[in-house]
C-alpha cells in the first residue's frame, strides 16, 4: 500500500497490476479474476498491430461496460530514429503511458493493468508501477510465471535441495551467458526469439547443451516442448525459454572416458570461485581433494567425494586419473590457484606417465593466496616480484636461501608461501636474516594469515619486525622492494596501505 492523494473528485482510484499467468486463462488467480471484474478501466500493451496477448487470456472476463486503454508500443526492436535511441524512445511511452493511467486514477476511476506472467517479473506493467506507486494507492496481483509454467510442462522438477536457480535474460552478451550457465546448478533462461543462436552458443560453451530442454507458449496453443539441441533456430518466438532443470536425479552420462579437471577454489570459500571453476565442480562425478578444501565444496546429491591428508598429493593425483579411465568425470580440488604450490603439477606428472596418456586433463585458474593478500592492503604486487616457498619438505633449505638472496638482491618484491609449521619452525627467521642483507629494517612486510576465512588477520609490519612467531602454514608473507610504499590514510586511526609504484628508478 501506498500513499494517496485526492484528486478533483475528492478521491483517487487505485491502480492494480494484474498477473494472468502464462497463457492459460484457467490459470489466473481468483484474486486476478476479482480484480479485472471490480476494475473500471482494462488497461493492457499491445505491439503497433493491435493484438494483446494479455487482453486475450482475460477476454471472457472483460465486460462491454468496461473502459478500455490499450497501450501501444512504439517499436518492438531496438532500431529507432528517436534522439534518444531505443531506451529513449520506451522512456517517453511509458512516461506517456503512465499519464494516461493517472488521468484516470485522479477522475477516481480503478485501474488495472494486465501483465502476462507476474506483473514484477520481467514485466511491462513495472514501468508503470515505478512511476505511478508514490502517487496512488497500488496492489500488485502475483500470478505464475512462464518459469513455473515451463517446469510443470517438462514434468521434472526444476530445483531440489540445495540446488540453486539462476534465471537469465537472453539478451545478455554471449559471454556473460556462458559464464552464468556454468557457474549455476539450474537456470531458466527468458526471451529468446532473436537471441535463440547465441544462447544456443552459450549453453555449448558451458557444456550444458546436452541438459537444456525448450518450452515454446508453455499452456498456451502452439505450445511445444523438445530437446533445446534439436530445436531450428528460425522458428523460435519470443514467448519461449530454455531450461537446465534439476540435476538431483538425472542419470550421469556412461562414457567410455572421463576426464580431470584441476580447480583452484582460492584462498578460502565459495565468494573465491570463478563461474568456470563452480561448473566444473558442479558438473563433476567424483571430487578428489585434501578434505579441508573438499569442505568448501557444496554437497551435491549423486556426487562421490574422496578426501584425504594433505601429505598424498601423487597418490589422489594417481587416483583421479584412474576413476576418469573408468569413464567418471573428476574434479581435483586444490586450495588457492592450482599451479601454484598445489595440485596441478602433481596430477600432470602423473597423467605424463604412459598408462595415463588417454585421459583428458584440464587446469582451471583460482585466486592465489598472495594475490588475495595483496588485495587486502592495496597492491605491493604492483611492480615486478618473486614467488618463493619457505618449505624445504621437497627441496633443500640451501636451494631456498640461494634464491632468498637473488631475488633480494634483484630487488624483487617476495611472496613467501609455505613460511611456517609445527614441524617448521625456524625457516621464517633465518629468511628475515638473509633478507635484512639486502633491505633496509623498515621495509613493509603484509602478514597476512587466513584470508577470506573466518580467521582472518592481515597486518602490516616493519622486516626488522617480524615476528617468526606468528606465522603458520596458513600465512603469506609478502615483503617490499626498495621502492615499496605503506601509507597510513585518514589520518591517525585510518588504514596502512601499501603499494609499489609501477615506475621504476633509472639506475
Amino acid at each position: 500500500m501506498n500513499h494517496p492523494t485526492t484528486g478533483e473528485t475528492g478521491k483517487n482510484g487505485k491502480l492494480y497490476g494484474v498477473g494472468l499467468g502464462p497463457g492459460d486463462p484457467s490459470l489466473m488467480t481468483v484474486r486476478a479474476v476479482q480484480v479485472i471484474a471490480e476494475a473500471d478501466v482494462i488497461a493492457y500493451h499491445s505491439a503497433r498491430h493491435g493484438r494483446s496477448i494479455a487482453r486475450s487470456i482475460a477476454a471472457q472476463h472483460i465486460r462491454a461496460d468496461h473502459m478500455e486503454e490499450r497501450l501501444v508500443y512504439p517499436l518492438t526492436v531496438e532500431t529507432t530514429d528517436h534522439p534518444g535511441g531505443y531506451q529513449g524512445a520506451m522512456d517517453e511511452f511509458y512516461a506517456e503511458a503512465s499519464a494516461r493511467l493517472a488521468a484516470h486514477l485522479d477522475a477516481g476511476r480503478t485501474v488495472a493493468v494486465l501483465a502476462e506472467g507476474d506483473p514484477l517479473f520481467y514485466g511491462s506493467y513495472m514501468h508503470m508501477h515505478k512511476r505511478l506507486v508514490d502517487r496512488y494507492d497500488t496492489e500488485v496481483i502475483p500470478g505464475v510465471t512462464s518459469v513455473s509454467a515451463a517446469a510443470a510442462r517438462l514434468g521434472t522438477p526444476l530445483a531440489e535441495g540445495e540446488e540453486v536457480l539462476t534465471i537469465l535474460p537472453g539478451t545478455l552478451p554471449e559471454e556473460e551467458l556462458t559464464a552464468r550457465l556454468a557457474a549455476t546448478d539450474v537456470a531458466v533462461v527468458m526471451k529468446l526469439g532473436r537471441t535463440f543462436p547465441k544462447v544456443r552458443r552459450a549453453l555449448e560453451s558451458s557444456g550444458r547443451l546436452d541438459e537444456a530442454r525448450y518450452v515454446e507458449r508453455a499452456t498456451m496453443a502452439g505450445e511445444r516442448v523438445a530437446e533445446l539441441a534439436d530445436v531450428d533456430p528460425e522458428s523460435v518466438p519470443y514467448f519461449s525459454v530454455a531450461v537446465l532443470p534439476s540435476r538431483v536425479d538425472a542419470e550421469r552420462p556412461v562414457r567410455e572416458r572421463g576426464e580431470v579437471v584441476v580447480v583452484g577454489t582460492g584462498p578460502a570459500g565459495p565468494l573465491w570461485l570463478t563461474p568456470e571453476t563452480r561448473g566444473a565442480l558442479a558438473a563433476a562425478d567424483d571430487l578428489v581433494g585434501y578434505t579441508t578444501y573438499l569442505d568448501r565444496v557444496p554437497q551435491r546429491a549423486g556426487q562421490l567425494r574422496h578426501g584425504s591428508d594433505n601429505r598424498v598429493e601423487a597418490e589422489r593425483a594417481e587416483f583421479a586419473l584412474q576413476l576418469a579411465q573408468r569413464g567418471r568425470r573428476v574434479a581435483v580440488v586444490s586450495g588457492g590457484d592450482p599451479g601454484v604450490f598445489a595440485m596441478a603439477t602433481a596430477v600432470l606428472e602423473a597423467a605424463s606417465q604412459k598408462e595415463y596418456a588417454d585421459v583428458p586433463v584440464r587446469v582451471l585458474p583460482g585466486v592465489t593466496a598472495a594475490n588475495a593478500a595483496a588485495a587486502r592492503v592495496g597492491a605491493p604486487l604492483g611492480h615486478d616480484y618473486a614467488t618463493i616457498s619457505l618449505s624445504d619438505r621437497l627441496k633443500p633449505w640451501e636451494v631456498i636461501a640461494e634464491r632468498l638472496r637473488a631475488a633480494a638482491s634483484a630487488d624483487l618484491v617476495l611472496a613467501l608461501y609455505n613460511p611456517g609449521s609445527r614441524s617448521r619452525t625456524w625457516q621464517v627467521g633465518k629468511a628475515r636474516e638473509l633478507l635484512l642483507e639486502h633491505r633496509a629494517p623498515d621495509t613493509p612486510v603484509v602478514v597476512a594469515r587466513d584470508v577470506g576465512g573466518a580467521g582472518e588477520r592481515v597486518r602490516v609490519v616493519r622486516l626488522g619486525d617480524l615476528d617468526p612467531g606468528e606465522v603458520d602454514m596458513r600465512t603469506v608473507l609478502l615483503v617490499g622492494s626498495s621502492q615499496t610504499r605503506a601509507v597510513l590514510r585518514g589520518g591517525e586511526g585510518g588504514e596502512e596501505v601499501v603499494w609499489t609504484p609501477r615506475r621504476y628508478p633509472e639506475g
